[in-house]
């Protein structure tokens, strides 16, 4: 069996181009931005970017095109792809892609400056309420979990 499975999370590096096949559906395409941050063998901090060129079909393309902009957090799951094809002088190009199949928005970005404009799921009633975890008072046994 096979796997081709690409989960990233990252901010957009451009606002979303809108497009639509023949066929009507619409087709979003945008780019990520990811991080990594290690710490060298004379332990100096290192940091490496890497970019990744996303399509986002139907309905999620909607989405996308209407919520986000340069800047916004966003999560991609999908698979990988390349395609080619031969530009005006007749040379060979590629273009590896994640074709999404799931996209989650991010946190919003403080003040306005990024992320999305209007909330996606349901309403947050009390950012604190949902900061908070209650705790059950009685003590846990341990062999009381199922697993």
């Amino acid at each position: 069996m096979y796997l081709n499975k690409a989960i990233i999370i990252g901010n957009l590096t451009r606002d979303p181009e809108m497009r639509a096949l023949p066929s009507g559906i619409k087709v979003a395409s945008f780019a990520v931005a990811t991080n990594r941050v290690w710490k060298d063998k004379n332990g100096v901090k290192q940091e490496n970017v890497d970019y990744h060129n996303v399509v986002v079909f139907g309905r999620q393309a909607d989405i996308v095109g209407q919520y986000m902009k340069k800047g916004s957090s966003i999560l991609v799951e999908g698979r990988m792809q390349t395609r080619s094809w031969d530009d005006a002088s007749g040379q060979k190009k590629y273009r590896t892609e994640i074709i999404a199949d799931r996209i989650q928005f991010g946190p919003r970005k403080e003040g306005g400056n990024g992320g999305y404009s209007a909330p996606v799921s349901a309403p947050v009633e009390d950012k604190k309420a949902m900061d908070t975890i209650e705790y059950p008072e009685e003590e846990i046994n341990p062999e009381d979990i199922p697993f």
